[in-house]
């Protein structure tokens, strides 16, 4: 069976997108992105969703409508041959051609955006990203719950690794057996970013000084990667004794992500490596305790990072130099960078049911990289943890 979202799921999202677009004097939107799509009409079938700022949206469908019909549950599905159909269908379902529309100004391209210029010669067209990002970044309890499952699944995947770790292996011999264990649990083989350029195979499984070298990736860790076609994530490097085995993957289930990142170690580590990893423990447990609704985003950061450097690890923090990353965490969902940002300057509060993955990480060049990444929902008492593989590093001998 095909699951599906609730149509009264699908229905409160719209609702408060529209409330959105009527406090901008939006008449209407067009929504093409994928991601957006399953969001708002539960299914990513080639198509354009309009969401009116009041009233039923239409999903117009070029390919395949017998798959949107039976994954969607949004009532008025109609054909689409090209979208120079769209005025005319909209007239036809009696919605008004819009004065003002919004696009996903953000992610379509420019090509996409100047065939909607021609087609709506008349009209204002207006950014909405920034308002559906809004919208998505609060989960609802449908969606913490298909979060939580893909939590327990990536815990799960963490404890098979543990007993696949061999020395000697390499890191993408070791990531292919690990990437095996996700999908046969279900992960759906695809991990959703916004960002322009950013990509992402199931996550970074990095050994010893490779898990330090940086990459064009808005990511504390890099790798070498297979080749510098990808340039990030697991290469040939083998696995050493007395190295730190970073595992920092995305299990994403149903559409849904839950963001993940443990420790392993083939025999003990150096002192100086576990007392590391158990400051930035620490630095978790602060933060947990300081992110309640209300909050800054960008203050959680500012924390973070004096603490950091008052206990003398400010030089490898999130990065060394100018590879740093100024976060110390993110919103996810959908996508792994949904908002909110605990970035420099960020100034949006968290709101309760938000999800972040709070991930404090020490990158020491020569050595590697220790710390921590959870997934997380903001609740009145802070943070809810919800990925719960033992945080220690694990040492296999």
């Amino acid at each position: 069976m095909t699951p599906t979202t609730p149509r009264e799921e699908l229905e409160r999202r719209t609702q408060r997108f529209q409330e959105h677009l009527a406090a901008q004097d939006i008449d209407g939107a067009l929504i093409l992105q994928n991601t957006d799509l399953f969001y708002f009409a539960g299914t990513i079938q080639q198509s354009h969703l309009y969401i009116p700022a009041a009233g039923a949206p239409l999903l117009m469908v070029r390919k395949s409508l017998e798959r949107a019909r039976v994954e969607s549950t949004v009532t008025d599905i109609v054909p689409l041959r090209s979208p120079r159909e769209i005025p005319d269908l909209l007239k036809a379902h009696h919605l008004a051609m819009p004065r003002r529309l919004g696009l996903e100004m953000d992610v379509i391209p420019a090509a996409l955006y100047l065939t909607y210029r021609r087609l709506f010669a008349d009209v204002d067209l207006v950014d909405v990203a920034h308002g559906i990002r809004q919208v998505r970044a609060v989960k609802s309890p449908h969606e913490l719950h298909l979060m939580r499952q893909a939590a327990a699944l990536a815990d799960e995947v963490a404890g098979a690794a543990r007993d696949i770790i061999r020395e000697g292996m390499t890191e993408l011999d070791l990531a292919g057996r690990v990437e095996a264990e996700a999908r046969r649990r279900g992960h759906q083989g695809v991990v959703r970013m916004r960002m322009w350029g950013g990509e992402l195979f199931y996550g970074h499984l990095l050994a010893g000084p490779s898990a330090a070298v940086p990459s064009y990736l808005a990511s504390p860790t890099g790798g070498t990667g297979a080749s510098p076609a990808v340039a990030q994530g697991a290469g040939f490097g083998k696995i050493r004794p007395h190295q730190p085995i970073l595992l920092d993957y995305v299990f994403a289930w149903q559409g849904y992500i839950a963001d993940h990142t443990r420790i392993f170690a083939i025999g003990d580590l150096p002192n100086d490596l576990m007392r590391a990893h158990q400051a930035m423990l620490d630095l978790q447990a602060i933060l947990k305790r300081a992110a309640r609704p209300g909050v800054r985003a960008g203050d959680l950061y500012d924390v973070a990072i004096q603490w950091a450097a008052d206990k003398g690890y400010g030089d490898w923090f999130m990065g060394t130099g100018d590879q740093r990353i100024r976060f110390i965490g993110h919103g996810v969902g959908l996508e792994l960078d949904e908002y909110p940002f605990l970035a420099q300057g960020q100034d949006m509060p968290l709101e309760k049911n938000m999800t972040i993955a709070l991930e404090p990480k020490l990158i020491i060049p020569g050595k590697g990289v220790v710390g921590i990444e959870n997934t997380h929902i903001v609740t009145d008492d802070g943070l809810e943890q919800i990925t719960r593989f033992d945080e220690a590093i694990q040492i296999i001998r």
